[in-house]
């Protein structure tokens, strides 16, 4: 593999009811373009009666991307929106100066059920960092789906390909799923500034050497990428500008640190807008 490339071990993360793969943040790089948080969750199943039950907590400074290949997550916030997330749909949560939401399962909780997906949080530039929050949800049937030489692309974010992605951006981003099947092959321009490659399940060929589910590739600046699936895959890519350099702590994300430290405060001392109906809430780290 060349020595451009960056190869991103995830670490596993105990939320709970289930473990998540963190690819970013990571010891070997913090961001992708604005991306600098990426979460891989499942295919966990739970029992009838168990599921997903993220109590509210706050965010600052960042959109959160949130898509489901497998089951459903409710989402809960403190502007107000109650949305069932569904897979191939997508939910953007802009956070901006402040934001309050819970993540628990879905009417499956009767039955034995299935999540899989991922989460992914970008950082918004300097001028935005502070906006009002707000949510907007778009269902699988509003993002573009095409074929690429022997791919199968959905466009989640940004513009690739001839195709633009209704979902709102705040800096240029790219956000796509792609699916090969065993045996086929497709080139990739790489378009924008920065770009990384997730491989979510299968294994592919690149740059002659086989890559499992479940890494993430750092992509250097040649101008394409090729792509062979060794089995069924899908990977995902992500990518764009950089934000510049951003601080994080827990849930927050900024270009000061003075600004997480006021958030700390902020939820320490309850001056967040909660969930309304949704009581409980998941208390600052020390």
């Amino acid at each position: 593999m060349s020595t451009a490339i960056l190869k991103i071990e995830p670490q596993v993360k105990d939320l709970g009811e289930f473990d998540v793969r963190r690819a970013l943040p990571s010891p070997q790089r913090r961001m992708v373009g604005p991306f600098i948080f990426f979460d891989h969750f499942g295919p966990a199943t739970f029992s009838p009666g168990a599921g997903i039950q993220v109590r509210p907590h706050p965010h600052i400074g960042i959109a959160t991307v949130t898509y489901l290949f497998e089951g459903q997550i409710v989402h809960r916030d403190s502007l107000g929106y109650n949305e069932v997330i569904r897979p191939g749909a997508v939910n953007l949560m802009t956070a901006g100066r402040g934001i309050v939401h819970s993540e628990r399962a879905g009417d499956d909780i009767g039955e034995t059920a299935r999540l899989h997906g991922l989460q992914l949080w970008l950082a918004l530039p300097d001028e935005l960092e502070q906006t009002e929050p707000a949510f907007m949800h778009y269902p699988a049937s509003t993002i573009p789906e095409f074929a690429h030489e022997q791919a199968a692309i959905r466009l989640i974010a940004g513009e690739w390909l001839g195709q633009l992605s209704p979902v709102k951006q705040h800096s240029p981003t790219l956000y796509a799923e792609c699916r090969l099947s065993s045996g086929s092959r497709a080139s990739f321009p790489l378009e924008h500034t920065e770009i990384a490659i997730y491989v979510v399940s299968g294994k592919i060929g690149i740059h002659g050497e086989d890559i499992a589910g479940g890494i993430m590739l750092v992509l250097n600046e040649d101008p394409s990428v090729e792509i062979t699936a060794q089995q069924d895959s899908m990977v995902v890519f992500i990518g764009g500008d950089p934000v510049g350099e951003r601080h994080i702590w827990w849930n927050f994300v900024a270009s000061k640190r003075s600004m997480i430290t006021q958030a700390r405060e902020n939820w320490i001392e309850g001056r967040f807008t909660m969930v309304e109906g949704d009581d409980e809430f998941i208390p600052a780290p020390d």
